[in-house]
């Protein structure tokens, strides 16, 4: 167990990268086999963790509806998402032929690469990060709101009014959400005093944040939650995809693979939105600790830093998952109504509160 707690992957990382300088003498393609290795591996990983989320989302819907959900295709029905996945595979990927068709084939690339670029500055475990990079918020804010370029492109480009009235709702959503998710990380951030993901979680080594932050960081939390749901086109605001009204809407016109690359991108937003509310508001891989209770912060630091993370930010999946069986899809006013009559106005406030509290040093 202690060998467990104390192991870094920064150890495992470094003798990797010590067979591989060894191996290979030319440094360029030493440094093209490393992003390969990585690339492919975090590929690996996002498919295998989509699966994984499939099967999770199914799974939940069943709990919550009381029925049993997918129970023929393997056990306990944990194949039927490679099932659907072969499937897709399979199927023919029609393009219409009114469409744009270079920018109706780039759009699902660029939704799930916008989706992808995200995942880099996240601390999974303890010194185990792609990039640790020291503006990790502004980068996280900044690529995953170039997400929508590619929903609108798929929209226009699809040449059918139901996808392009998607494409403009989803814009709209976006845009607007993304102010009350921005002004929530800034409340952390004015809290740390610094934009680095990694520096963050070292901040919550005494407490996190969520904790020890009072009233207004679960204020923070609580709008960082709605507000990302909303992002990611997720019910109840999934006026982008509203089957009633719009077929399918964004994605009406896509089949087979590309179908699968807006899924893809749909299940990796959550993972990201998740991992980032677990790694600002609750510690990222930091374990609980309470006070000065040292035998139970001493259990607590035996648990490995990676089953932490894991375990917070399945906690939030799980949270978002249980919003879609739960709430009924809200009109586009309402959506509107609730960003910017509601969440903004409460966000502005909590962001004062936020920094009065720091200057006084108000918080533990």
């Amino acid at each position: 167990m202690k060998i467990l707690l104390s192991y870094s992957f920064s150890s495992l990382a470094s003798k990797i990268s010590t067979w591989l300088s060894n191996v290979i003498s030319n440094e360029m393609l030493l440094i093209i086999t490393k992003m390969l290795i990585l690339g492919i591996s975090l590929l690996a990983f996002l498919v295998v963790l989509c699966f994984f989320l499939g099967y999770m989302e199914r799974k939940v819907a069943a709990f919550m509806e009381i029925r049993i959900g997918p129970n023929r295709v393997g056990p306990k029905g944990s194949l039927q998402i490679v099932a659907d996945t072969v499937k897709l595979l399979f199927k023919e990927g029609l393009t219409p032929d009114a469409s744009d068709k270079f920018l109706f084939n780039l759009a699902p690339f660029i939704v799930v690469i916008t989706s992808m670029l995200v995942v880099a500055p996240i601390a999974y475990a303890k010194d185990f990060q792609l990039w640790d990079i020291s503006i990790g918020v502004l980068y996280v804010s900044s690529i995953s709101s170039m997400g929508v370029i590619g929903i609108l492109m798929a929209g226009w480009s699809s040449s059918n009014k139901y996808s392009l009235i998607g494409a403009m709702r989803s814009g709209a959503q976006i845009v607007s959400y993304e102010l009350s998710i921005g002004l929530s990380l800034i409340s952390i951030v004015i809290l740390s005093g610094s934009m680095s993901l990694s520096e963050i979680v070292q901040s919550q080594a005494n407490g996190w944040w969520i904790f020890k932050g009072h009233i207004p960081v679960i204020i923070s939390f609580v709008i960082f939650i709605v507000a990302s749901t909303a992002e990611i086109n997720r019910a109840p605001f999934d006026l982008t995809e509203a089957e009633q009204e719009l077929t399918g809407g964004f994605h009406t016109e896509y089949s087979g693979m590309k179908f699968a690359m807006f899924l893809l991108s749909e299940y990796i937003n959550l993972f990201v939105v998740s991992a980032i509310a677990a790694t600002i508001f609750l510690g990222g891989w930091m374990p609980f600790h309470i006070g000065s209770l040292n035998g139970f912060n001493h259990l607590m630091d035996y648990i490995p830093s990676s089953i932490w993370f894991f375990a917070k930010t399945f906690l939030i999946i799980f949270i978002i998952m249980w919003f879609r069986w739960t709430f009924p899809r809200l009109r586009i006013d309402q959506l509107l109504n609730l960003e910017w009559k509601y969440l903004l106005p409460i966000s502005m406030v909590n962001i004062l509160l936020v920094t009065i509290m720091t200057i006084m040093g108000w918080h533990f």
